[in-house]
């Protein structure tokens, strides 16, 4: 009998998780069935108990990803320090959340060989760059937030969290414009760049080129300005699309204990952006 998977999110129309989970079952030689659930936020309590108790798994987006917790039986410590769910397993009855984003955000960074040390620029202070920036305090290597002006208040909120939560973290912000000197690997985590804005980018040509790794959290296009502009520079440069792949990679682990060839995830990832140029 087919196991039950889906993502589920509200709206939902053009997601990429069923292209990509579907190929992972195949991987793994799982008879499973993934699907695409739009749920209503004031439907959610409804739906948890009609619909999502009886899969055996489900992934979730936006904007479910704090709401589901409070009807889970529980959560992983890195959920819960997160304070975010996207993966959920339903095993013997008991339903567990974890989020998969953090490690999908690391094994990105491992398969572009893009370092996580020396000076490290988050551009942006939203959930994605909290996600990383805590990814990379926890390896004891030090944060610079780059942000635009009018989210200084944002970016001061964050590092107040920050510091309450993890013990001596080296962590500051300066404004974008303020940019400047040698870095060893800056991460966009803002939408600037995103399709269908896609001839901006998020720090000038000037800034880039002091910049030996570039990582691009944005997907859609494959290859924002960004990332094509730090290839002419000679950088190391890697936009998301192998982060989203990666992190579903781990929700399979969450699921089912599945491990996967690395060239295999590779071949993913590039039929993943063949898939999403043909939409």
């Amino acid at each position: 009998m087919s196991k039950k998977y889906a993502v589920i999110g509200h709206p939902i129309g053009h997601t990429m998780s069923p292209f990509i989970h579907k190929r992972l079952f195949e991987l793994s030689g799982t008879d499973a069935d993934y699907g695409v659930l739009d749920i209503d936020p004031k439907n959610i309590e409804r739906d948890y108990n009609g619909i999502l108790k009886k899969l055996d798994g489900y992934n979730i987006t936006i904007p479910h990803k704090q709401a589901i917790i409070p009807f889970l039986d529980c959560i992983d410590e890195k959920a819960k320090m997160y304070g975010s769910v996207n993966t959920v397993s339903n095993k013997n009855g008991v339903s567990k959340g974890y989020t998969t984003d953090p490690d999908g955000f690391i094994k990105a960074l491992e398969y572009a060989e893009i370092p996580i040390d020396g000076r490290v620029v988050i551009l942006g202070c939203g959930g994605v760059a909290r996600t990383m920036a805590y990814e990379v305090l926890l390896r004891n290597v030090a944060v610079e937030f780059a942000v635009r002006k009018e989210d200084i208040q944002m970016a001061e909120k964050l590092i107040s969290e920050i510091n309450l939560t993890l013990e001596n973290p080296k962590v500051s912000y300066i404004t974008i414009p303020e940019l400047s000197g040698d870095i060893t690997t800056l991460i966009n985590a803002t939408p600037i760049g995103m399709s269908p804005n896609t001839d901006f980018q998020p720090v000038s040509d000037i800034q880039l080129k002091k910049c030996a790794n570039v990582f691009d959290a944005v997907y859609n296009p494959l290859e924002t300005k960004l990332i094509k502009n730090a290839k002419k520079n000679g950088s190391n440069a890697q936009g998301g699309m192998s982060m989203l792949v990666w992190q579903a990679v781990v929700s399979h682990y969450h699921w089912d204990k599945s491990t996967y060839d690395a060239g295999d995830i590779e071949r993913l990832c590039a039929d993943s952006a063949k898939e999403l140029m043909s939409r």
